[in-house]
């Protein structure tokens, strides 16, 4: 499994909404600039993170964008899937995947499935919060 751009983005643009929340709406252009992360690409990732009910926006002068929820609400792994749309480390393991023929006989499934499993708890055992840098 590897993690792309599209998902590390994510998270660097909920850590940037979190630690700037002062209870109002941030404009995406000067997150973008304080994560050195193009307007354009955060245009592609900002419609994940609104659909899945993670941010919301709010258009006009004043507007942008703000965490739907605490900080402390976020697990890392939900945000994740959010914008990647899968953690499964192998395809057969996909909730969008086929069955595979194969999966009675096969002697790696359950090292894929504990991998997976580890990986999920390891993810949605960590939360938004746990990556705030603490303000002086």
């Amino acid at each position: 499994m590897m993690i792309s751009t599209k998902g590390r983005y994510a998270l660097r643009v909920m850590v940037d909404l979190a630690e700037h929340a002062d209870g109002g709406y941030l404009a995406m252009r000067e997150v973008a600039k304080r994560q050195e992360i193009s307007l354009k690409y955060l245009e592609r990732i900002l419609p994940l993170l609104v659909d899945g009910g993670l941010v919301e926006g709010l258009r006009g002068k004043g507007g942008g964008y703000r965490l739907t929820r605490s900080p402390e609400e976020y697990p890392l792994g939900e945000i994740l899937r959010k914008a990647e749309g899968s953690l499964s480390p192998v395809a057969c393991l996909d909730p969008c995947a086929s069955s595979c023929h194969r999966s009675a006989d096969c002697p790696t499934l359950p090292l894929w499935q504990d991998l997976e499993r580890l990986i999920d708890e390891y993810l949605d055992g960590k939360t938004l919060a746990d990556l705030i840098t603490p303000r002086p």
